[in-house]
This record gives C-alpha cells, structure tokens and sequence, in this order.
C-alpha cells in the first residue's frame, strides 16, 4: 500500500471520529450543516489556540521569528473565533 493511500486512510478515518455520526443521517444538506456547525464552532477554536500555544513557545524559547509567529497566531485566533459572525455578516449581506 502506498504512503498516499495510507494518509488518505489515516485522514478519513480522524474525519470520522471528528465528525461522528452526526453527517451520517440525514440529508446531504444536513450533513452540510453539522460538518460547517462542527469546523466553525470546534476546529477554528482549537486551531487559534494551538496556534497561540505555538507563538507563545516561539516567544519563550527566543526564536528570531515570535514576533511574526504571534502576529499570525492572533489573526488566526480572530478568524477562527471571529468565524460565526462573520459567516453571519455575509449571509445577512446576501439576503
């Protein structure tokens, strides 16, 4: 079996235990739902904040580049947390 093949078993397979049975029944408009229910409201958190942790560890051990790491880390977290009212201010536009 191939390394793409592997990784793309590996990936399915935390994509599953993310999402869970919550897009398995139902409607393809449903399981839209829950899969953009469950990226907005629990991976974009969970990324800012591990990019946060990462910045911070960048700053504390010295690295040359912390500052720009903690720029990105803070923009990240604003989008990632600020996600659900953007994604409100858009469809609010279109309607």
């Amino acid at each position: 079996m191939s390394v793409a093949c592997k990784r793309f078993g590996f990936m399915a397979l935390a994509i599953c235990l993310v999402f869970g049975s919550s897009i398995a029944l139902g409607s393809v408009e449903s399981s839209l739902m829950a899969v953009q229910n469950k990226l907005i409201n629990v991976i974009l958190p969970l990324a800012g904040i591990l990019g946060l942790v990462f910045a911070a560890f960048s700053f504390f051990t010295g690295n040359a580049n912390a500052r720009s790491h903690l720029f990105l880390a803070m923009m990240g977290a604003v989008v990632g947390f600020g996600a659900p009212s953007i994604i409100a201010f858009i469809r609010g536009m279109i309607n």
